[in-house]
């Protein structure tokens, strides 16, 4: 699959600076007639220097509405004069920079009360922000304003009444560092708040279509597995039903593969039917881990099925050679949005024939006049069991022709022009997406996935590098590049974690204790509590974050406490279990008043008020490998727990320091494997073999 190309060049055209990136995305701007800048400190003192506004644009590939407007507005001879001539224009690609996407989205939140991609803001030359925006068409229409009228007017209010533009800027950048690193309330962390959270949830969960609110419909993997945990903890049937309810509309509508794996970015209608297209290796990310608990708490097997074939298509399409994953697949190809995934029911029944054709068509919703814009998006309106009463058959039968047939169409999909693809490795997306490989080679016993996190956590800590031993935020070429944000570390901790228990290779925790150590000294506010998005030696910009939001991805301050504690508990680090608890009540304002926007802190604290288990295998000379009793801890849904091996053929004398705390004075009994389940450290008796864990686990 091709990366995304740099937009097409007139023969008369010459690039622009950004020819010189690297980024997909800016390499897609780089023949616009925009006089484009990256982000640097060459274009900050152009403005000064000319005195003009600058014009920031930010965005990512895979964006349907940035190619649009790109088309629309930046590719136009006249729209561009106007940007050159009056302003300063930087492109920035929201994946690589997300410290600047952060602020200046705060700042168009402020202004308008959404935000969104592309991102628009006009800044004074010292990068305060004035006035912003999202998507404008090139003209105004429909109640909205045209981007032509937009730069005319600001650059006349800039020279006739820049004062006011000025006084706009100090009022919107004041509000934009009141709200980007909010002063910690006080209180204390209470289990009543993942009641309230899972309460919530039950409350705005569509009972009909699954999922939360009206349409547009996004995933929200976090909540789903906190809803899971409220199952576990509370007994709460209703918000397992719900979890199980929304995974099983999701795997069954448009907005999932159902021929190459994986999920699409969201769902433009409130039954799952019409995504955007694009893929994003988060959403995978976060959303197989979902599917896999929910498989260990239901016994579904549908529900493995999606895990693996999601994990399938990453492997697939997603994963550089040397083991790291990619970040987007693109929505469009040949110019089109969705081309490459729908299908026409003459297409389809000229593939497999008719009688295989009926009966897929009938299954896969595909009709002539088509659910999409005269096309079809293949999806799942009956199960399998409805479907084969319908048809006269029988499930098996049904399964078997469906099974061919996709097959026969994954064939043909594969000959099309495939979506453009961004190619760059990110670090937090590669922690995200190396802990759900490593979970799905635990919970399917597939050692293929846990063998994928493995390389993809050698590719990180190899490749994004600094000399110092600090991280590298993007790879891209063969280059690393920008400085690693709050997020990388802690997913890239929360990710070696979980490569340890899949591989029991003690180097990842030993890493996982590195990268703690530096993350808690660069990134923590020791005096206000939390995090930081970006470290203390970061680049100045305008006011420095503390994310404590999920969005589409968890919080830094979320995913810090998650690693934290995960790693604390293994480790026998109390120190670390105390960072990650003043950072969860630093956001305990959060939890309280609005649960739902920070569920991954929510995870956190489900682990933090336990149970939480560690379980500590030793082998006896008979039992090498655990095999039997891994699988037996991994059926059930038991959310928290941590597990370490005693390396084989060390003594006690021998045990690597990270995990001394935890395996010390544990001993194996006969010949046979010895499991010790403890909390806190302390430990039950000794259970002998597997049928004696098989008794007491759950």
């Amino acid at each position: 699959m091709p990366a995304s190309p740099a937009s097409d060049p007139s023969p008369q055209r010459k690039p622009n600076r950004l020819i010189h990136e690297t980024s997909p995305y800016l390499l897609q701007h780089a023949y616009n007639p925009v006089d484009w800048w990256a982000w640097c400190d060459e274009a900050f003192v152009a403005a000064k220097q000319l005195d003009r506004p600058i014009f920031l644009s930010v965005g990512y590939s895979a964006c349907h509405w940035c190619h649009v407007m790109e088309h629309e507005s930046f590719e136009d001879e006249s729209i561009a004069a106007l940007m050159n001539e009056h302003f300063i224009n930087i492109k920035v690609d929201r994946e690589e920079r997300p410290d600047v996407d952060q602020i200046y989205m705060h700042a168009v939140q402020l202004l308008s009360g959404r935000g969104g991609w592309p991102m628009s803001v006009f800044l004074v030359p010292d990068l305060r922000p004035f006035f912003g925006g999202t998507y404008w068409p090139p003209e105004s229409r429909m109640g909205m304003p045209g981007f032509r009228v937009i730069l005319q007017r600001i650059h006349e209010l800039w020279t006739t009444r820049s004062n006011e533009l000025l006084a706009n800027a100090d009022q919107l950048t004041k509000a934009v560092r009141e709200v980007s690193a909010p002063v910690g309330e006080a209180g204390s962390l209470d289990e009543s708040v993942l009641r309230q959270a899972a309460t919530q949830l039950c409350r705005a969960a569509d009972r009909r279509h699954g999922g939360f609110g009206a349409a547009p419909k996004f995933p929200h993997a976090m909540d789903i597995r906190l809803l899971l945990r409220a199952w576990k903890r509370f007994g709460d049937q209703d918000a397992l039903d719900v979890a199980k309810l929304t995974l099983e509309k999701m795997a069954a509508g448009g907005i999932y593969d159902h021929l190459g794996g994986g999920f699409h970015r969201y769902s433009t209608d409130e039954r799952w039917l019409v995504p955007h297209f694009e893929k994003m290796l988060y959403d995978n990310s976060l959303l197989v881990p979902a599917y896999l608990e929910a498989f260990q708490a239901t016994g579904e097997a549908d529900f493995a099925r999606v895990a693996r074939e999601t994990l399938d298509y990453v492997l697939r399409e997603m994963t550089h050679t040397d083991g790291g994953f990619f970040s987007t697949q693109d929505a469009d190809s040949e110019g089109v949005e969705g081309k490459y995934f729908v299908w026409t029911e003459a297409e389809v029944t000229s593939l497999l024939g008719a009688e295989d054709a009926r009966v897929f068509n009938y299954c896969y919703d595909i009709t002539p006049e088509g659910n999409w814009e005269g096309h079809s998006i293949l999806n799942r309106p009956k199960t399998s069991a409805q479907a084969a009463r319908v048809l006269g058959l029988n499930e098996a039968e049904l399964n078997t022709v469906l099974a061919r047939s996709r097959q026969k169409l994954f064939d043909a999909r594969s000959k099309r022009l495939p979506p453009g693809r961004d190619d760059k490795i990110l670090t937090a997306w590669n922690g995200m997406m190396i802990s759900a490989m490593a979970a799905a080679g635990q919970v399917l016993a597939e050692p293929r996935f846990a063998n994928a996190a493995r390389s993809a956590a050698n590719f990180v800590l190899s490749k994004m590098r600094t000399p110092n031993g600090e991280r590298w935020h993007s790879f891209k070429d063969g280059e690393a590049r920008f400085a690693a944000y709050l997020d990388d570390y802690a997913c890239l901790i929360d990710g070696l974690v979980d490569a340890y228990q899949a591989t029991f290779e003690v180097r990842f925790v030993d890493a996982a204790l590195d990268l703690a150590e530096r993350m808690i000294a660069r990134f923590r506010d020791a005096d206000g509590g939390g995090f930081f998005y970006t470290a203390s030696d970061h680049e100045q910009l305008i006011t420095r974050t503390k994310d404590s939001h999920d969005g589409a991805t968890p919080s830094g301050n979320g995913m810090a406490a998650t690693a934290l504690l995960r790693l604390g508990r293994l480790c026998g680090r109390g120190d670390l279990e105390a960072v990650a608890t003043r950072s969860l009540e630093y956001v305990l304002g959060v939890l309280q008043r609005s649960p739902t926007a920070a569920s991954q802190a929510l995870l956190a604290l489900d682990f933090l008020f336990g149970p939480a288990r560690e379980v500590v295998l030793v082998g006896g000379a008979a039992s090498p490998r655990p095999d039997d009793v891994l699988r037996i801890l991994h059926r059930p849904f038991v959310p928290n727990k941590l597990i370490a091996l005693w390396p084989v053929g060390l003594d006690e004398n021998q045990l690597p320091a990270s995990l001394r705390a935890l395996l010390s004075g544990k001993v194996a009994h006969a010949d046979d494997l010895t499991t010790f389940v403890c909390e806190h450290g302390t430990c039950g008796p000794p259970l002998v073999g597997p049928a004696a864990l098989e008794s007491k686990w759950n």
